[in-house]
């Protein structure tokens, strides 16, 4: 995650999903580091397009899975000083 010179936030993060063969990468925005989008997309090869919008699907209905990939993506944000 990285703070931009015009103050948003830009981050990522790659993991997979048990039973899914390929991994995703979830990519992160913020204007003020409060309220999140995010694009979903394979992190290496294209896969199966009915799982990636399961994934997806439960990205946006299970709150606590969203913000544990944030959290991810969050942790690797460089100290301020």
């Amino acid at each position: 995650m990285e703070r931009q010179e015009d103050l948003t936030y830009l981050g990522k993060t790659i993991f997979k999903v048990s039973g899914h063969k390929e991994e995703y990468e979830i990519t992160f925005f913020s204007k003020r580091g409060k309220d999140w989008d995010y694009s979903l997309h394979f992190a290496n090869e294209s896969g199966d397009e009915d799982q990636l919008l399961a994934v997806d699907t439960r990205i946006e209905e299970d709150d606590e899975w969203f913000d544990t990939l944030l959290d991810a993506a969050l942790d690797t944000m460089p100290e301020e000083g």
